[in-house]
């Protein structure tokens, strides 16, 4: 319930945002400037969740995110000036791509493993994160259906909708086997998350809330147009999750994860040379059936080949180092749309992360999960 009502707020905030805060008199790079602040802000609820999440529980540390999200949305509802709609979106961790990052996710999933069998966790995984597409789909074709202050509003009603779920949790998520203190880091998380911060890093030039930017830009697709595309991209993103479990189970999680993520950037490359529109959501939509794919493969991986105590460690570590390279790149991004072409990072964003799908595999190929 939680994970659906923020992901569904999600779907919207994120093409609305850019629009909105282009519209207060932000430029390509001033768009780029606030996107890189929301995931520095998520970055920094990453890394301060953690304590709490290991010492309490995860209803603590996941109720304190969801107040912070209801003073968010009111600030949010309060804003008539571009910079208190950018610190709202950072204290609400609002996510500016196609799936979720951050705080919630890094201790969700971390429930989730200890909660479920190894052999079903990647199926579980799986359909979590199905929710949150799905969720996600609905509010991106939501977003023409209201004016900025009613979605606002839907926003502040999400959060208190969490905060509710996640007073039923009880102490869950702070009980670990194998004994011990929780681990700081291993060698084997800082490279999962080295990598990882590759991927996130080219990742930032091709967030959801530029691709928008760049669709009405480059094709003039307004907000309900938008709203039709990432829609079907989200629900195209939704139902490839159901193929991650099979997916893992016949070829494995590794080799799921590297192969249909590389496949997907080859299409996000096109991207920046379709000559119309319908060419350019095309290969956005056949990027999307592949690219998340490797989101619950990845979840499950990372759970598998670090012992239990290590799991907050290992989910937030990674989490952190994803967003905090994210961060960087919608800066550049909005200076690169202005000054080198509007489609550039395409390029830069796909090539990067096809190295990033070789260095994974060579890396971690011998590398088996602990569970089977």
């Amino acid at each position: 319930m939680a994970k659906g009502a923020r992901t569904f707020c999600y779907g919207y905030l994120g093409i609305l945002l850019p629009l909105y805060l282009a519209d207060l008199g932000l430029s390509a790079a001033g768009v780029g400037a606030s996107v890189t602040l929301t995931l520095v802000g998520s970055a920094a609820l990453t890394w301060a969740v953690r304590a709490p999440a290991e010492r309490y529980g995860a209803r603590a540390a996941l109720s304190g995110l969801a107040a912070l999200s209801l003073v968010a949305a009111t600030l949010l509802l309060a804003a008539r000036a571009p910079w208190v709609v950018v610190l709202a979106a950072m204290l609400g961790n609002v996510a500016v791509g196609a799936g979720e990052t951050g705080p919630f996710l890094s201790i969700e999933q971390v429930v989730i493993a200890r909660a479920t069998d190894p052999a079903r966790r990647t199926t579980i995984l799986s359909l979590y994160n199905l929710l949150g597409y799905g969720a996600a789909a609905l509010g991106a074709g939501a977003v023409a259906l209201g004016a900025p202050r009613t979605l606002f509003a839907g926003f502040l009603a999400a959060a208190l909708v969490q905060l509710v779920a996640y007073a039923g949790l009880g102490r869950v998520g702070i009980v670990r086997t194998g004994g011990g203190a929780p681990v700081r880091s291993t060698p084997r998380i800082r490279r999962l998350a080295a990598l990882f911060s590759i991927d996130s890093f080219a990742g930032g030039f091709v967030l959801q809330s530029l691709i928008a930017y760049f669709l009405h830009e480059r094709f003039d697709l307004g907000l309900d147009a938008l709203g039709r595309v990432f829609l079907v991209a989200q629900l195209l993103t939704a139902a490839s999750l159901l193929l991650a479990p099979r997916l893992a189970r016949r070829f494995g999680l590794l080799p799921t994860m590297v192969v249909t993520h590389l496949i997907s950037n080859v299409l996000l490359i096109a991207i920046a040379a379709a000559p119309a529109a319908w060419v350019a959501v095309s290969l956005l939509f056949g990027r999307q059936l592949l690219s998340q794919i490797d989101v619950p493969t990845r979840q499950a991986y990372v759970m598998a080949v670090v012992d239990d105590r290590e799991r907050e460690a290992a989910a937030t570590t990674t989490t952190l180092w994803r967003t905090s390279a994210q961060a960087v790149t919608p800066l550049l991004t909005g200076w690169i749309m202005q000054t080198v072409a509007l489609s550039a990072p395409f390029v830069l964003g796909g090539a990067l992360k096809i190295v990033y799908d070789v260095l994974l595999y060579l890396t971690f190929k011998d590398v088996k999960p602990r569970e089977v």
